[in-house]
């Protein structure tokens, strides 16, 4: 592992406090918001077309309310691995790997015709769907941008796969809409192409950067990938039970445009004929009355699918913190621990 001395001072300062306990998200966000404002900042920086449109639009997507988890994971991950005066480069590869996610956001809500994203109005409700196509296109191909400044064919390998995987799992689940009979391994893998590439990439992206061995570059591809699972997971049971305006999307969202989530699956498979009669007619009309919505976040609770769920998410937060077990204690791993825990602990 390498020295933090040639950090600049308030990189310095934050890592080398001994003692911290990084027991909440929170003092996670304290500990490391030099980092995650640096990063906002370049963010903001290289949105710096010569075309007003793919500004406004690309703006408005990054300064939205996302939570960074993204680049805050990339971060923690570089730090662990003690890297030094490689911090400008952690920092413009954070910021790429928030352009990507800021792509698929802009995509994704086209392809569903999403009526909310974090409490607000869509891109595509404003700008339309070409527009928000364009800028989509925009943000990934400024990553790329982004990420040969450094030089590297692994870096530029992690993003670029990454992003083939990500593709593939939007067809998969466009494949799948509707679609009665997936099974739980058929929606996991859904979930680990769509959500948990991008997050696997980023931590084993900030082992790249720190010069971290190939075994840690795999143990934080690996803790990224089972904790994206889990957050999705999560986020997918969220949908039926989260405060609406905390959560930034209409509640039962998921259903009305038929995605079949791990909550619904196993509802689907342990419901009686009734009831299990009356989710399959909603999935196939598109649609759910308040009243018919009411009804299934009813039977979830009484089935103990959101409870189900949610066990899920755990036992792969469990897998993900397992392999940080090579890692020697330092404040870095306790906040990947702490990351891990808030995913499957938050309410929004």
């Amino acid at each position: 592992m390498t020295s933090s001395e040639g950090l600049p001072y308030y990189h310095r300062m934050q890592i080398s406090r001994p003692g911290d306990a990084l027991g909440t998200m929170q003092e996670v966000w304290e500990y490391y918001r030099a980092d995650v404002q640096a990063v906002d900042i370049q963010i903001q920086k290289h949105v710096d077309s010569d075309v007003p449109l793919i500004n406004q639009v690309a703006l408005y997507i990054l300064t939205s309310g996302g939570k960074r988890i993204r680049p805050l994971l990339l971060m923690i991950a570089a730090r662990l691995g003690g890297y030094d005066d490689a911090a400008h480069h952690a920092v413009t590869l954070a910021s790429a790997v928030e352009y990507i996610h800021a792509a698929t956001l802009l995509h994704d809500d086209v392809l569903d015709e999403a009526a909310l994203r974090r409490g607000k109005d869509p891109a595509h409700a404003l700008w339309g769907n070409r527009a928000t196509i364009l800028v989509g296109d925009y943000l990934y191909t400024k990553a790329v941008c982004l990420a040969v400044q450094l030089g590297s064919i692994e870096v530029d390998s992690i993003l670029a796969h990454a992003c083939r995987i990500m593709a593939e799992g939007e067809a998969l689940q466009l494949l799948h809409c509707g679609d009665l009979g997936l099974t739980d391994e058929a929606y996991l893998k859904i979930v680990e192409c769509k959500t948990a590439a991008l997050l696997s990439a980023a931590c084993r992206l900030g082992g790249v950067l720190s010069g971290a061995s190939w075994e840690e570059k795999e143990a934080l591809g690996r803790f990224g990938r089972y904790l994206g699972i889990a957050y999705q997971v999560a986020d997918d049971t969220l949908d039926y039970v989260a405060d609406q305006g905390r959560l930034g999307k209409a509640l039962g969202k998921d259903l009305s445009e038929g995605k079949i989530t791990l909550p619904l699956l196993h509802l689907l498979r342990t419901a009686a004929a009734p009831d299990r009669q009356l989710v399959q007619t909603v999935i196939r009309e598109g649609q759910a009355s308040p009243a018919q919505l009411r009804e299934i976040l009813d039977l979830m609770q009484a089935y103990g699918s959101i409870v189900y769920a949610m066990d899920i998410a755990r036992q792969h937060i469990t897998i993900a913190q397992q392999n940080l077990d090579g890692f020697d204690p330092s404040p870095h791993r306790q906040a990947l621990v702490a990351v891990a825990e808030y995913v499957v602990s938050r309410d929004h």
